[in-house]
Formats: structure tokens, sequence, C-alpha cells
């Protein structure tokens, strides 16, 4: 896969997070889009991403390009063991 069809296929994904989020407020649609990015891509996925938006232009969403270029203001939308993975199952029981 040459490294302009990997970069779309990146923008492709980042825009599907933003339209998920995209019914929240836009603080929230930020951050919830940043803490989705940083959870699950791997850092190479992320620089990539970040290296490529002055050429993807106007094909990134604006949400995402906030979430990746600023420290989100508020909460994500999203529960926390969306959040924090690692948290996946915290407090749950095993007990039948």
């Amino acid at each position: 896969m040459s490294a302009t069809s990997s970069n779309d296929k990146l923008v492709r994904m980042a825009n599907q997070i933003a339209s998920f989020f995209r019914s929240y407020p836009e603080e929230e649609a930020v951050a919830g889009i940043h803490k989705h990015i940083v959870a699950f891509w791997t850092p190479k996925m992320i620089a990539a991403l970040r290296h490529y938006l002055p050429e993807a232009g106007d094909r990134v969403d604006d949400l995402v390009v906030q979430a990746l270029r600023e420290e989100p203001r508020a909460e994500s939308p999203v529960r926390a063991a969306t959040r924090d993975p690692h948290l996946a199952g915290a407090g749950a029981s095993d007990a039948g």
C-alpha cells in the first residue's frame, strides 16, 4: 500500500470517528475524537495523520483537526471504560 493510500485511509477512519461524535457539543466531540484516537490508534498512525494534515486540506473534518492539534478542554462523552480501555470490565464481577 502506498503512503498516499495509507494516509487517505487514516483520513477516512478519522472522519468516521468525527461523524460519530458530530451530534455532541463541539468541545465534547473534539475530546471524544482525541481520546478515541489516542486510545485505539498506534503512535505511528497518529503521527502520520498529523504530518498529512496540510496536504489533506479540507478532506479532514475540522473536528479531527482540532482533536489532533490541541489538548481537549472538555470531557469525552464516552463512558470511562471506553476512554481508558485498560479499565474495561473494572468493577465487573464474574460471579454467577
